[in-house]
């Protein structure tokens, strides 16, 4: 066999790891990517001589379906406090070294300065680079703003379009929408959606307001809109709001997202702690997700209601919390990874291709330590991060 580097496009990749984790534990040990697709999985695979191949030799690490962070601020958020308080835009870099392969992009606050067609940008040039990008069109605003005018339009002809969001409830930021204003949209979206053949989900920014989850419970409690078409984020803001997502992933059997958020000072609010809580109310594992709201703002009001400071959010504290959660036993790794990808793949649409290590599936890989550490990350096939290595 013929090794190329990284520089090179080989057709084919052969990687040679201790262990694969799919999420479930497979007995083997080599996985061969062919095209960006894992073409076959076992031991002592064999590839022809003479035939172009890229050999990883990783036997020291333990290779897992690359991570989905379904609320990423691609373009940045922000702008709270001003022009001046928006914040940067990611970068694939910073994306992969976090063992992440696929990213959600979405508006939030800003639907103005910044706009769909600046994400939709955004989300194309991650994916020139290697990260498969999608995104929400709309924005914290009822009515969203949109790329082509319509919501089912973007659904139908924008293939990066997978649903709507981020809409904001709950929250003295949001446009305040009228209940029969959120039915109206979740109800284009589904339609759209079917006509485009993607699931379509609606993701809705839950604030800090005493109304809660309180409009998603009617949508689900008085219409016919099934709840697998809605996925409420930040349900772990406070502790009565993560309490109702409890009731509500209870009583819907419906799908909820904990942001590992990198500003509570509160243990039982973090991404590890939310997570806990939700297991320890019955909620399964399998209506869990966890996201980053990466490159977001974290701004700080007074009890007016006006702008007195912010941060921007990282991605390190999603991974920091998934990892806490298996060194803890919280739960075990094969239960833990659904959570930032099995899981995630299956709310968004995407489960067959990605969020398993399977025959078919694209060949996004993370290889991780024996402390659950990043050291490479692939997408299809091509390595974009490798730590200590210049890519």
């Amino acid at each position: 066999m013929m090794p190329l580097d990284d520089r090179d496009a080989p057709l084919l990749t052969l990687l040679r790891v201790g262990s694969i984790f799919a999420p479930e534990r497979l007995e083997a040990t080599e996985i061969l990517i062919a095209d960006g697709r894992i073409a076959a999985l076992g031991r002592d695979l064999a590839v022809p001589e003479g035939w172009p191949v890229r050999v990883v030799e990783a036997r020291h690490l333990t290779a897992v379906p690359a991570f989905i962070d379904q609320h990423v601020h691609v373009t940045g958020g922000g702008g709270e406090g001003g022009c001046g308080t928006r914040c940067p835009e990611i970068t694939a870099h910073a994306i992969a070294s976090m063992g992440i392969g696929t990213v959600v992009g979405v508006l939030g606050t800003d639907g103005i300065s910044r706009s769909p067609a600046d994400l939709l940008a955004k989300v194309r040039g991650l994916r020139d680079e290697g990260i498969a990008a999608y995104m929400y069109t709309g924005s914290y605003r009822v009515p969203p703003p949109t790329l082509t005018g319509d919501v089912q339009r973007d659904l139908a002809w924008i293939p990066e379009v997978i649903g709507l969001g981020e809409i904001a409830i709950s929250d003295h930021r949001s446009s305040q929408p009228r209940q029969d204003e959120i039915e109206r949209l979740v109800s284009e979206v589904r339609v759209g959606a079917m006509l485009a053949g993607k699931l379509g989900i609606c993701h809705f920014h839950v604030g800090d307001g005493k109304r809660g989850l309180e409009p998603l419970r009617r949508l689900l409690g008085e219409t016919e809109i099934p709840a697998e078409q809605v996925i409420p984020t930040h349900v772990n803001r406070h502790r009565d709001l993560l309490e109702e997502a409890a009731d509500y992933a209870l009583t819907f059997d419906a799908n909820v997202d904990v942001t590992a958020f990198d500003d509570t000072d509160e243990d039982d609010l973090s991404g590890f702690g939310a997570v806990s809580q939700l297991l320890r109310r019955g909620v399964a594992v399998e209506r869990i997700t966890m996201s980053s709201d990466c490159n977001g703002s974290l701004p700080e009001f007074d009890a007016r209601g006006a702008f007195i400071g912010m941060r921007v959010a990282g991605n390190t504290t999603l991974i920091g919390d998934w990892q806490r959660l298996v060194r803890e036993a919280v739960l075990p790794l094969d239960q833990a990874l659904d959570l930032v990808s099995g899981n995630v793949a299956r709310v968004l649409g995407l489960d067959g291709r990605k969020g398993r290590l399977a025959i078919g599936y694209d060949a996004d890989i993370t290889l991780l330590d024996n402390d659950l550490q990043t050291q490479q990350t692939f997408v299809a096939g091509r390595r974009l991060y490798a730590r200590n290595a210049p890519f």
